[in-house]
């Protein structure tokens, strides 16, 4: 399949050089604040995730003690694993779309950094982060040390953080409706384990496709020129 041609570039506007830089900069201070605070609202959200599975496991124990894990102590688990779960599952579609809204930052800081060499090319060596707006533009900026560590990031992302705890509050659940069903302990931990690993599973499947259908609908203003890489960037010695 034959790759699209990159847009046309956009004309001059005729400001002075002075208004332009001073325009460009004020349109990045005000990503900078967008994404400072969707990274802070979903952190906020984590914690309270975190806070109400410990007062719930906590609160199962307490429960199991008084009950010695008779009834109603399984409808009770149930009840409270249902809740959680849920809050659980709604956390991480929130990560997930703060995490597509990190990218649109991302690709529209690279769109102004093209803009600045524009302005004055004699800065590419000082800049780390990437000038382009598409996918190797993109990696340098997250990883502009290593732009091939895609794969360490992944594993210690917050999507895939909560991915783990939302399987392992799935699994929990489903052991206790089968115990609440009158399953035998076996039972309820082989449907643990294998509902928690399907899920982590489908999370991980689920972003990729969003990823990757992102990528496929968008076209990039300022891409990376053909046959390589960004030209180095950084400073030299």
């Amino acid at each position: 399949m034959a790759k699209a041609s990159p847009p046309p570039p956009v004309p001059a506007s005729g400001s002075p050089d002075s208004l332009r830089a001073q325009l460009l900069a004020t349109e990045h201070w005000s990503l900078l604040a967008s994404r400072s605070t969707a990274q802070s609202e979903v952190l906020v959200r984590i914690s309270i995730l975190l806070t109400l599975v410990s007062a719930g496991l906590v609160s199962l124990a307490l429960v199991g003690q008084v009950t010695d894990f008779a009834d109603p102590f399984p409808l009770y688990a149930v009840g409270i694993l249902s809740i959680i779960t849920l809050i659980g599952l709604m956390t991480q579609i929130r990560v997930r779309n703060v995490g597509m809204e990190d990218l649109m930052y991302v690709l529209a800081m690279n769109r102004l950094r093209a803009a600045y060499l524009e302005l004055d090319p004699g800065i590419r060596p000082y800049l780390m982060a990437g000038s382009n707006d598409d996918l190797a533009g993109m990696s340098r900026t997250y990883f502009f040390l290593d732009p091939d560590r895609n794969r360490h990031q992944l594993a210690g992302s917050t999507m895939m953080f909560i991915a783990v705890v939302n399987s392992a509050l799935t699994g929990l659940l489903a052991a206790a409706i089968v115990a609440a069903l009158g399953g035998g302990s076996v039972l309820a931990g082989v449907v643990a384990a294998v509902l928690g690993l399907v899920y982590i599973g489908l999370s991980v499947l689920q972003g990729g496709r969003e990823f990757h259908r992102f990528w496929r609908s968008y076209e990039p203003l300022v891409p990376t020129p053909a046959g390589g890489r960004q030209p180095p960037q950084g400073p030299r010695t």
